[in-house]
């Protein structure tokens, strides 16, 4: 039983991927595919040559959209960094796994994508920015508890000279910290792709969140533009994207490798964000995010306009790799491997967000981590035990079902239904109007849609706020409780 099944111890697949879980877990015999998910930290859906910026460089993402399947309408989980993460591991709203904002931690008790797949045979491994937890080595909130095999991490945004986590213990590390990350998702990689099992990484970047320290190889670039050095970083995660997509050709793993490529939220520049307003928004632009995935023995092509969300990549990845989930967690995702296939034309289920239902918290990744290194050298007990291993862990506190602050939203496309503090409601049509400026909420003629759509956002609401109380978790503290863990159940 792995760690997580210790301490805490959807829709349909089309034939197309139904390929199959075969204990041969080499992908030339078993038919698995290799799984890279690459994230940007903060790049909004205009910043991007192939989406129409007028100056920011990033021809290796162009290459990719062109070569492969772009998502226009690719939805963050939430408008900030870490809920999206837990999205992307779960499938599920981050508020589901008390990942209520930035820099809480994901709680032990979710199943993720790392443990299912490396349940089904994968190798794997996760590089750079996770911000879902801890880089201590006996936390149960770190990398190794959700999955992966091998981790170099920060916990949150780096950039130069970072101080970086590996397995627990940390370095710290001379150059660009996107750089370094990506050298070691290669180096993952060259070391797995002759072994007997398929390859799963996860390259979460730091950039370009600030303060944009980074410069992209070359000359400079955007001297006197505005936001210059927020886009040379995104030049420099293009250079590294570039460096990755050569790498697997080079490695001959690409054919069979599904690579997915988005941002973790809005952008930092309202007039390129795609949409209303930018990070930190539930309106389009704090949502909306560059979205491509590749996979050419799959020859995926082509663009899609229907709605697509970071909480679908757990069941889809599952669908396209063959593998069956066991979690018994309600799912926010959905496959959408039908989309991606060309045989669906729209999402069977709405998209729910939800923002602001806590407060965030600061996480200093390279005071933290630095601290931690002088320890580890001195040979003394670790700082920040025990509140930093266990944050969000043993405690379920319960939270009123009809609570409804902060800001909510449900898209069912081409209608938006927004929430404010649980008391003003407004309604755009995204397809007139994909700004966002003209509320229909008080239009005789949408009444009746109105009120449905509130039924279903605040039905959802209730959902989540059951999950967040520790509703989904009794079969798993049950069996961590048999294994006499510490966690306390709700």
């Amino acid at each position: 039983m792995n760690r997580r099944h210790v301490l805490a111890a959807m829709g349909s697949t089309l034939c197309l991927f139904s390929i199959g879980v075969s204990s041969a877990a080499n992908p030339r015999n078993s038919g698995k595919p290799n799984i890279i998910l690459v994230m940007a930290d903060d790049q909004g859906w205009g910043d991007t040559g192939y989406n129409g910026h007028p100056f920011v460089q990033t021809p290796a993402l162009d290459a990719m959209a062109k070569a492969g399947f772009v998502f226009d309408r690719f939805y963050a989980g939430a408008p900030v960094c870490s809920p999206t993460r837990a999205s992307v591991m779960t499938g599920r709203s981050p508020i589901r796994t008390k990942v209520t904002n930035h820099g809480r931690y994901m709680r032990p008790h979710e199943q993720t994508i790392g443990e299912a797949l490396r349940a089904a045979g994968y190798v794997t491994g996760i590089f750079g920015k996770v911000h879902l937890g801890s880089g201590q080595p006996d936390s149960p909130c770190n990398p190794s508890g959700m999955g992966f095999d091998e981790w170099v991490i920060g916990l949150n945004y780096f950039d130069n000279d970072p101080y970086l986590s590996r397995k627990g213990k940390v370095e710290h590390r001379k150059g660009k910290g996107s750089v370094i990350l990506m050298d070691e998702a290669i180096a993952f990689l060259e070391k797995h792709k002759d072994g007997d099992r398929p390859l799963f990484a996860v390259i979460w970047f730091p950039s370009p969140h600030g303060p944009h320290q980074e410069v992209p190889a070359g000359p400079s670039l955007y001297g006197g533009k505005p936001y210059a050095g927020y886009f040379r970083e995104i030049t420099l995660l293009d250079q590294q994207v570039g460096r990755l997509r050569s790498a697997i050709n080079n490695m001959r793993i690409a054919h069979n490798t599904i690579l997915w490529y988005c941002s973790d939220n809005g952008g930092l520049v309202k007039e390129t964000s795609g949409g209303r307003e930018w990070k930190g928004s539930i309106y389009e632009g704090g949502l909306r995010v560059p979205g491509i995935i590749e996979w050419p023995a799959r020859k995926l092509k082509g663009r899609t306009a229907v709605p697509v969300s970071t909480c679908d990549m757990y069941p889809t990845l599952l669908a396209m790799a063959g593998v069956k989930s066991d979690t018994t967690h309600p799912l926010d995702g959905i496959d959408v491997s039908g989309i991606i296939a060309g045989s669906a034309a729209k999402r069977s289920k709405p998209i729910g967000f939800w923002h602001n239902f806590q407060g965030g918290q600061g996480t200093w990744s390279d005071r933290t981590q630095k601290a931690i290194m002088e320890k580890q050298h001195a040979g003394a007990p670790l700082p920040h035990d025990p509140p930093r291993m266990r944050k969000d862990v043993d405690e379920f506190p319960q939270f009123p079902e009809h609570t409804a602050n902060g800001h909510a939203a449900w898209n069912d496309w081409p209608w938006k239904l927004h929430r404010i503090n649980g008391k003003r409601f407004e309604l755009y049509n995204l397809t007139d109007d994909p700004m966002e400026k003209t509320d229909l909420s008080k239009d005789p003629q949408h009444t009746q849609r109105l009120e449905r759509m509130k039924k279903e956002l605040d039905a959802w609401m209730r959902s989540v706020v059951r999950s967040l109380n520790g509703k989904d978790y009794k079969q798993r503290i049950a069996e961590g409780a048999e294994g006499d863990t510490a966690t306390r159940a709700p």
